[in-house]
């Protein structure tokens, strides 16, 4: 008898742990509207990893659910395109960082199927602070708008698609060095 009830203590301080862990560690988000298509579709579900801003910051290129500075109500899910320090300079379709040290270059962005139509430069983005933009560049709330996501605000990054199964699979982030990497050899390429 109390072998039986020492397991099934054992048992329920271990599905505690494991409940308390998940909860810390990774939440779900739906997304809701159109600003983040072709990516990510209305009514798709992620996992929000809420744990990798705490081992390293954010890179540009990573899809983050967050809670915009106007809006206490909803999250919002969107790619960050522009770094503590720097501005962004949108025109003719394309997106131009402006680094602290002068230094410019044009992102690849593999992700957006319509560029933005109208041209934009960001005022500089200020510390602990993202300027984040919508994949579907043209039907968007984003940083356009005059704000940025601050840290304090990041849930997490988009992980992995968990519903519908035809979407399963890691999130469609797209990290800096791949940007790089694919504006370089396109440069090189006559």
């Amino acid at each position: 008898m109390k072998d039986s009830i020492r397991d099934f203590l054992i048992m329920v301080a271990i599905a505690v742990v494991v409940f308390i862990a998940l909860r810390n560690t990774v939440q779900t988000f739906v997304v809701y509207g159109p600003s983040m298509q072709p990516n990510f579709w209305e009514e798709q579900r992620l996992l929000v990893n809420k744990v990798v801003y705490r081992l390293h910051p954010p890179e540009r290129g990573d899809v983050i659910v967050f809670q915009p500075p106007h809006n206490d109500r909803d999250s919002y899910i969107k790619r960050i395109i522009g770094l503590p320090g720097e501005y962004v300079e949108m025109k003719r379709g394309k997106v131009y960082i402006h680094r602290a040290d002068g230094t410019v270059f044009e992102l690849d962005e593999p992700y957006v199927n319509d560029p933005a139509v109208r041209s934009y430069v960001s005022e500089v983005i200020p510390p602990n602070e993202y300027f984040v933009l919508g994949d579907n560049r043209n039907n968007t709330n984003d940083s356009r708008n005059g704000w940025t996501a601050s840290m304090e605000a990041v849930v997490g990054k988009a992980w992995i698609s968990i519903w519908p199964p035809d979407k399963w699979g890691m999130a469609a982030n797209y990290p800096l060095q791949e940007q790089v990497a694919s504006a370089a050899s396109e440069q090189a390429t006559p």
